[in-house]
């Protein structure tokens, strides 16, 4: 659950914080979508990468 106030609303949590700073989340939608598109690693290194980051920041995946 977040620590700030965010609106309420259809859709996901992380979805709808976006809302409040629409530049910031179009910027994150862009990054986003060049990561999974426009990127020349092959998907199983990709996604081993996510996870290994995701290991490092202590996130559970």
């Amino acid at each position: 659950m977040a620590r700030i106030n965010i609106p309420e609303g259809e859709g996901l949590e992380r979805s709808r914080l976006w809302y409040i700073q629409p530049d910031v989340g179009k910027g994150i939608g862009i990054a986003g979508n060049a990561l999974y598109t426009k990127v020349s690693l092959d998907t199983r290194v990709r996604e081993v990468a996510r996870m290994r980051i995701a290991q490092i920041n202590d996130c559970h995946i």
